[in-house]
């Protein structure tokens, strides 16, 4: 899985954990496990105002982009992360 990050201006929270290529962003389980390769589904096909861009399979990769909020203090890495490539299964650590 390769999670990118669009960092935005918000003082909202965001936390994200992992389970195979199922996300739980905020307590919401979102399961991505049937998107099969080669096939790009549409952001607007997930209920999560965190989920922007498509999603899309390729080389049985899984890869997203969620909206990351950043405050006024954000950190460099926050306002310019870099992708999240191969989580572990638990806590996806996000920059702050």
């Amino acid at each position: 899985m390769i999670i990118k990050l669009s960092p935005q201006r918000r003082d909202d929270e965001l936390i994200v954990s992992k389970r195979s290529d199922v996300l739980t962003i905020n307590g919401e389980r979102f399961d991505f496990r049937g998107v099969p390769e080669g096939a790009v589904l549409p952001s607007s096909a997930v209920d999560c105002d965190f989920v922007v861009g498509d999603i899309t399979r390729i080389d049985g990769e899984l890869t997203l982009t969620l909206l990351l909020p950043c405050g006024d203090d954000a950190s460099p890495a926050a306002n310019y992360p870099a992708d999240i490539v191969n989580p572990p299964d638990g806590n996806v650590s996000l920059p702050q």
